[in-house]
């Protein structure tokens, strides 16, 4: 929880400093799409049966230098069956 909080305080701090750095909100949307565009390959990936682990180790290397987390700075639950 803390690392969460963290992690949210300096998401503020660079939004912050974004606000008056009209190149710095570019390089972060273009960090987004790119984000986004990984995360829409690892899908794929996986509709396509590809195991998962396969799938994340691509994400990985994508993300590698871009995100925070193995997850590409993006992880959710599963469902438990």
């Amino acid at each position: 929880m803390k690392y969460f909080l963290t992690l949210i305080l300096a998401a503020c701090a660079f939004s912050a400093v974004a606000k008056d750095d009209p190149a710095q909100t570019k390089r972060e949307i273009a960090q987004h799409r790119t984000i986004a565009a990984a995360h829409e390959a690892a899908a794929k990936c996986m509709e396509s049966g590809t195991d998962e682990e396969v799938c994340n180790a691509a994400l990985a290397k994508t993300c590698k230098g871009l995100a925070i987390g193995k997850f590409c700075g993006m992880k959710h639950t599963h469902e438990q069956q």
